[in-house]
């Protein structure tokens, strides 16, 4: 779509261009031309405007000389010529100039005094740099901050994992503009390549987990499987006593999320056991289970969702995707609600940075899930089109009656995370889980011969728990990371080493040297190595056990099976691109809480290696580049809203406001004013906030 400038600025947008422009003679105008024009049009009194229309002529295009955006300031000659203000805000001093003259004024400053009042008007000096710096200026500053970062081979796990972007997604979706300025998708005429990537997505996560229906993203796997329990609370008649169960087998992180959730739906938490906990009990409204779990352990909980179904209870399975290419969907048994982080289909851990949730359930559920939804319907020609479906459901539409406060979540990462699997394809994704499992097999087998015995030598897919007795676990996650190699301890004598698509058969060989070496090492001085029972795994073979085992095939949609080339790939996203209205086509006049404001200066360290390739949990000493630019970025935000403190821990504007009603419901509390229940907000706001205050 491309607009006449003139109308673009008399407020008129056409949608047909020139060949339909109200100013005749501006159909066949160059760009330059109508520029003249449109200045005139701006500067000119309303009354002036319709006859100008009628008569204008065209002049010579002003030339770059009389340009004001690029005439040569004589006084800072010799400084840095890359500034983002003359790049990103669009307007010159000039036109400033012209702009507060038309309105009666001679100066910003004065019209400022016009219309903040002055008890509003902020007087301190923030403390900040003191003078603003070029855009390479600040990327090199950055760049130097990031470099104290260090790489090590991670074999953490918990949830976060290397993945391998390919290149084709990365040049051209994550990178490129069409695909991180457009807006959300309410109106779908201009959004039908944006809808069928998340229909993609939705496609995938069915496809995954077995279940009937998907959204099209949630914010990140803690949070995904709070939402679930929600639902799980909001379809429970009464909550007095309810008890929501959550195995002590689930990642930490997501254990901590949902027990602070809980106690604001008024709903008691157990965490325990899935093995041993009795799910008959009536109270126990649902109960949360991890697959694998935390150790890496395959459960089949099938006995746990018939005792929950036999007096109305829900199970919430939270599932590993890439292992659900190649084990038994939770559909299978007994999940209603399925949950998981789509992260390492092609994203990169970014220090626990954005990646796509997803949550799946029954039809049935349908009405009661957060978050957007796309359906295929059909356009008014008949033909089939693509938009967002229950929308009365969300906190746009039904304020504080809401399923939820989520807005547009990840919709860019959950776009990378489909087209990860529409280039892979259901064999390539298969193939890339079995890599995996086999490397954890080789790994666990090898293992076992120099003295640590694995956890399970069967029931697992990628992560395989050593029990290091008598070596203590600090001392060896301490002594593998003096080596460059990074693992996780779990408990006083067992640590965990988690596999992933960039793992190589090189990098599990130096891992057992340096566990060898430790062993030998530790012997010198201590007791030497137990000796582990002859190891049960004959062969390496990447396939789980039967009882674990999918079967059938998956994603046989035609979309998940033609692409097989690179340039396949990137002729379908630039497809899909070219059916979207982006900030490179037009302007968007709708709120900026998108990415389509953001400078590609500041887009560009997102893949540097020393930003993208940290885990989240590593360990201080490797991440004290991220630390001090997180230090200095909560330093700046308090000085500029002038509180003492700051958390960068919400993921979305949503968490924000969840969050700050969370510190000041705490707070009363602390200072014995708990009673107060009631949250007043304008009939103005945002949907978003009578939902956050709702939960």
């Amino acid at each position: 779509l491309k607009s006449c400038i003139v109308c673009t600025t008399l407020d008129r947008f056409s949608s047909f261009g020139m060949r339909r422009c109200s100013v005749p003679v501006l159909r066949h105008a160059s760009r330059r031309q109508q520029l003249a024009v449109a200045r005139a049009f701006a500067a000119a009194p309303d009354s002036q405007r319709q006859v100008m229309g009628a008569t204008v002529k065209l002049t010579k295009s002003p030339t770059y000389a009389e340009n004001d955006h690029h005439t040569v300031d004589t006084n800072d000659l010799l400084g840095r010529s890359d500034t983002y203000i003359s790049r990103h805000l669009g307007t010159s001093p000039q036109q400033q100039k012209e702009m507060v003259q038309q309105m009666g004024f001679n100066s910003v400053d004065e019209l400022i005094d016009a219309v903040i009042p002055k008890h509003l008007r902020r007087t301190d000096e923030m403390a900040l740099h003191k003078e603003p710096v070029s855009e390479t200026a600040a990327l090199e500053r950055l760049r130097e901050i990031m470099s104290k970062n260090i790489e090590v081979k991670n074999f953490m796990g918990q949830g976060y994992h290397g993945s391998i972007t390919p290149s084709t997604i990365q040049r051209n979706l994550l990178e490129n503009p069409i695909w991180y300025t457009s807006y959300t998708p309410y109106q779908a005429e201009i959004a039908q390549g944006r809808l069928e990537s998340l229909l993609n997505f939705q496609t995938l996560v069915t496809e995954l987990t077995g279940m009937d229906i998907a959204n099209a993203s949630l914010l990140d796997e803690g949070s995904a499987a709070a939402e679930a329990m929600a639902m799980v609370v909001r379809g429970t008649s009464s909550k007095r006593d309810a008890i929501f169960f959550i195995s002590d087998m689930a990642h930490p992180q997501t254990i901590e999320l949902m027990k602070v959730r809980a106690a604001q739906y008024g709903v008691n938490t157990v965490v325990g056991d899935a093995d041993t906990f009795n799910f008959t009990g009536k109270k126990v409204i649902g109960a949360l289970v991890q697959y694998p779990d935390t150790r890496g352990v395959l459960r089949d909980f099938s006995k746990a969702a018939e005792e929950l179904h036999s007096h109305g209870g829900q199970l919430i399975v939270s599932a590993d995707p890439l292992a659900l290419c190649v084990a038994k969907p939770p559909s299978q048994f007994g999940a209603d609600i399925v949950v998981g982080s789509m992260q390492r289909f092609g994203v990169p851990m970014l220090y626990g940075g954005p990646a796509a949730a997803y949550l799946a359930t029954s039809k049935k559920r349908a009405r009661s899930m957060p978050g957007r939804i796309i359906g295929v319907s059909i356009d008014s020609q008949g033909d089939k089109a693509i938009r967002m479906a229950l929308q009365t459901r969300e906190q746009h539409i039904r304020l504080d009656k809401a399923t939820s406060n989520i807005c547009t979540a990840q919709a860019l990462l959950a776009n990378m995370s489909a087209m990860y699997a529409v280039y892979h394809g259901p064999s390539g994704l298969s193939r890339i889980a079995r890599r995996v499992h086999a490397l954890a097999q080789l790994f666990a087998m090898r293992a076992s011969e120099i003295g640590f015995e694995p956890e399970t030598y069967t029931d697992f897919f990628d992560a395989v728990t050593l029990k290091t007795d008598p070596i203590n676990a600090d001392w060896m996650i301490d002594f593998l990371l003096q080596h460059n190699i990074s693992a996780r301890k779990l408990g006083t004598v067992n640590i965990q080493v988690s596999f992933d698509e960039t793992h190589t058969e090189q990098d599990m060989m130096n891992l057992l040297a340096k566990l060898e070496e430790a062993a030998a090492l530790h012997a010198k001085h201590e007791l030497p190595m137990q000796q582990t029972s002859a190891h049960k795994i004959t062969e390496v073979t990447g396939l789980l056990p039967d009882e674990f085992r999918r079967q059938g095939t998956f994603l046989t949609q035609p979309i998940f099976n033609r692409i097989q080339t690179e340039t396949d790939m990137m002729r379908y996203i630039d497809r899909l691109a070219r059916k979207d209205l982006s900030l490179t086509y037009s302007m968007i006049s709708l709120g900026s809480c998108t990415m389509k404001l953001n400078a590609a200066s500041t887009l560009l360290p997102v893949t540097w290696s020393s930003n993208s390739n940290i885990h989240p949990f590593a360990p201080a000493s490797t991440v004290k580049g991220y630390r001090q630019m997180l230090h200095e970025l909560e330093r700046y935000l308090c000085t500029i809203t002038g509180f003492h403190g700051c958390s960068l821990q919400p993921c979305s504007g949503a968490s924000g406001e969840y969050a700050g009603l969370l510190a000041i419901r705490d707070y009363q509390q602390s200072i014995g004013e708990g009673h107060r229940n009631v949250c007043i907000l304008p009939k103005s706001a945002h949907g978003i906030n009578p939902a956050s205050a709702a939960m």
